[in-house]
Order: C-alpha cells, then structure tokens, then sequence
C-alpha cells in the first residue's frame, strides 16, 4: 500500500521525467500523446504513442502537449500527467501523492498555475 509517496515530474517538452522518493528516477518517456479525432480518446501515452507516430491511421494523432516548456494544451497534458502518476503511484491510490513538477524558470504566473492545476486534478493530493 502506498502511503502518499512524494514524486518530481519534469515536464520537458521532449520528455518527461518522474523521481520517487527513495527510487530515483522511474520513469523517463516522451511527452506524447496519442488521441482518436473522431472520439477524443486517449489511446496511448509516452514511449507507446511514440512509436505510433506515422504508423496509425488518419483519425489519430500524436501530440505534444507542451511547447516551450509551457502548457500548450491544458485536458491533453491533464491526461498525460494522470497516466505517468498512475504508472508511477498505482491508479488505486488510497493517499494521493505530493508532487513537486519543474518549469522553465522564464514562465508566467498564469502558465505556472496551469501546471499546477493540471497536476492537481491528474490525481495529485498537492502540487509545488
């Protein structure tokens, strides 16, 4: 059972990289998302939607939710987030984990809020 780990994220707009407390980094993926058009469905996240690209019929897409370092589009990095937290933590979390996620030091406070919101609503019990 896992008590309210503590986890980085940083948010790249190449990839992402997740640290546990006390295991180091876990995770390193690509910041990609794999989206059905016609439904809007999540079809995969990081390296799997990776590997999609240019081998997927026309109704999916790959995209990068962040430009920049910065939120490009809010419900896709929302889904990104709450699938690597769930890899991460487990998606039966009883304590939802605290999460510390970086960004480039240049970013406005409405971009900040942003990610923290995003992180927050992913399945974070709190967000630095």
């Amino acid at each position: 059972m896992n008590f309210g780990s503590n986890i980085g994220i940083d948010l790249g707009t190449a990839s992402v990289l997740v640290y546990v407390k006390g295991k180091g980094i876990t995770l390193q993926e690509p910041a990609v998302v794999a989206i059905d058009k016609n439904t809007n469905n999540v079809l995969a996240v990081g390296e799997e939607a990776r590997r999609m690209l240019g081998r997927t019929p026309g109704n999916i897409v790959a995209i990068r939710p962040l430009k920049d370092g910065v939120i490009s589009n809010y419900q896709v990095t929302e889904r990104m987030l709450k699938y690597f937290i769930n890899k991460t933590a487990g998606r039966r979390l009883i304590f939802k984990p605290k999460i510390i996620v970086c960004v480039p030091s240049g970013v406005t406070e409405v971009e900040k809020r942003a990610v923290i919101d995003a992180t927050n609503e992913a399945g974070a019990r709190s967000t630095y």
